[in-house]
């Protein structure tokens, strides 16, 4: 995949050290400066806290030391088809001459990636680019024990992948709550990049929600500069807490190395999928059978409705959850549930989210007047995810 401004999907890791500054204390007396003898334990006792005070604050050892022993590093063995050989495919041009087929060969390719264990029963959350069509995945623990690990289920709409192995003794780490995550915040990258051990790298949330920056259905990434490089992907991004706040999945990039742009898939998005993959083997997620685009402001502009925003129907399956709600090709969908829309992700997100049997008030325009409908959804079928 080396095209111009394509997305990797790798992971990532970074550290930071902190320094303190001592002030020395001082006392005007007359034209000669002198030390104060009856303050100066009490200076240094306030220097000294001072000083660890400045030091604490510019280390994360504490939150790194909550969250790396869950992140371990998957070594994946794949089976590829490669061309044959040059001297055995020419001996095949001899035996069949111009008709000869282009034979191959079956190749073991070895890769690498992160995961982060999620479960103390074993359960190991990754992203699916990392382990898609893998033979054999070995997990190498942070404290140096390995196992080899099973495949629980995978959601190829999201990037991510459960795995599960059989060891006791599984550290696990603490979920942030994502009510409280802000562009600002600063975050570290745990994985293990280029195969030389586990990396913490540290940055900040650029930005949150960001969608149409990869090819997974589903997307409402963080978007950080700390870095990812190969082998990152599927690795922790954690607060300053050593709190998990994504898994660190793709970066953006011109070149194929890292360019500060990173993303992240949300843990909360990501802690649903595995928790359906454990409990189902797959992603149940709700549908309502409609199909639309963006409008963009020229095209709302065209036909005098500059101040709408939504999404435009463009087909609706026959007999599905939105055609017994009787939406329509045409119709303009502007909230659900109350809640404005902003694009097609808006929809896709909000309906995924949902469970079959939900019931969904739909508002919208239709033919510039003013409806609204309730669908019950369906279940998104299998055969798509």
């Amino acid at each position: 995949m080396s095209v111009t401004k394509r997305l990797f999907k790798f992971l990532l890791l970074w550290g930071l050290a902190g320094v303190a500054i001592g002030l020395g204390v001082l006392v005007y007396r007359g034209d000669i400066t002198l030390p104060a003898p009856a303050r100066l334990a009490s200076e240094a006792s306030d220097t000294a806290t001072l000083e660890a005070g400045s030091a604490r604050a510019a280390s994360f050892s504490d939150a790194v030391n909550r969250a790396a022993p869950a992140v371990v590093s998957l070594q994946v063995q794949t089976l590829v088809d490669v061309p044959l050989e040059q001297s055995k495919q020419r001996a095949i041009d001899q035996l069949f001459g111009k008709n000869s087929p282009h034979l191959v060969q079956k190749k073991l390719l070895s890769s690498s990636g992160s995961g982060l264990i999620l479960d103390p029963r074993g359960y190991i959350l990754t992203n699916n680019h990392v382990i898609s069509n893998a033979k054999k995945i070995t997990v190498i623990l942070n404290d140096g024990r390995s196992a080899d690990a099973g495949l629980v289920g995978a959601d190829p709409d999201t990037d991510l992948a459960v795995l599960k192995i059989e060891l006791d003794r599984l550290p696990t780490v603490s979920i942030a709550d994502m009510d409280k995550i802000h562009t600002g915040d600063v975050v570290l990258a745990i994985g293990y990049p280029f195969r030389i051990g586990q990396t913490v790298t540290q940055g900040i949330i650029s930005a949150t929600g960001r969608n149409r920056v990869s090819q997974n259905t589903y997307e409402n990434f963080l978007q950080t500069d700390a870095a990812i490089n190969p082998g990152n992907s599927g690795g922790a991004l954690i607060n300053t807490r050593g709190e998990v706040v994504g898994i660190n999945s793709l970066i953006y990039t011109e070149t194929g190395s890292f360019n500060g742009i990173g993303f992240a898939i949300p843990i909360d998005l990501a802690s649903n999928v595995l928790k359906q993959i454990t409990e189902h083997g797959y992603v149940i997620r709700g549908w309502l059978g409609v199909e639309g685009v963006e409008l963009t402001p020229r095209a709302l502009s065209s036909i005098g409705l500059d101040h709408v925003q939504g999404v435009l129907i463009t087909m609706v399956d026959s007999d599905g959850p939105g055609d017994k709600a009787g939406l329509q090709p045409g119709d303009i969908i502007t909230r659900i549930n109350g809640k404005a829309i902003a694009g097609t992700a808006d929809v896709m997100n909000m309906i995924a989210e949902g469970k079959p049997g939900d019931e969904f008030l739909i508002d919208g325009l239709r033919m510039r007047q003013s409806f609204s409908t309730s669908a019950v959804l369906g279940q998104r079928p299998l055969m798509s995810q």
